[in-house]
């Protein structure tokens, strides 16, 4: 008897044991559905047409009169030499020193005499593409750099 009941127990081990594994078909059937997705996926992509987008920038902006009020102010230091003057027109604004470097050295590259200064009260690196004494050639120069830096904007230098 005590044979009898340790093979049945043995058996019954054995069957739990098969039937939890799983079979290769039901792996072979899920990589197969995905695949169809995959393929119905890029199918209706290639299937979306896309129209050219032409975009024309207009950028207009007001001169305003010869007072700084108009214009963001802060105080800087020089990280990479030269000088700054009173008026300079800002291209990029990084909170790491590398990203400022590179894209001063592309400035440099394009013939602007670009600086890398920081702001020590926010700890920003400051792009500067240009630095200018009066206001109004600072203001022609950031309209003229806005065709390749749409986001170019005035810098009044406080000492």
């Amino acid at each position: 008897m005590k044979k009898t009941l340790m093979m049945g127990i043995a058996l019954v081990a054995a069957l739990a044991f098969v039937s939890c594994k799983s079979s290769e078909s039901s792996y072979k059937k899920a990589y197969e559905k995905a695949k169809a997705n995959e393929q119905a996926q890029t199918i209706a992509a290639d299937q979306v047409e896309t129209a050219p987008v032409s975009v024309t920038p207009v950028v207009s902006t007001p001169v305003a009169p010869a007072n700084t009020e108009n214009d963001r102010q802060e105080r800087l230091s020089v990280m990479n030499g030269g000088s700054l003057k009173s008026f300079n027109v800002v291209c990029g604004s990084f909170s790491s020193v590398d990203n400022a470097n590179n894209l001063r050295n592309t400035l440099v590259a394009k013939g602007y005499s670009a600086q890398v200064a920081q702001n020590p009260e926010t700890g920003m690196y400051r792009v500067i593409a240009s630095s200018f004494d009066d206001r109004a050639a600072a203001v022609q120069s950031r309209d003229q750099l806005r065709g390749s830096y749409p986001d170019a904007w005035l810098l009044y230098r406080t000492y």
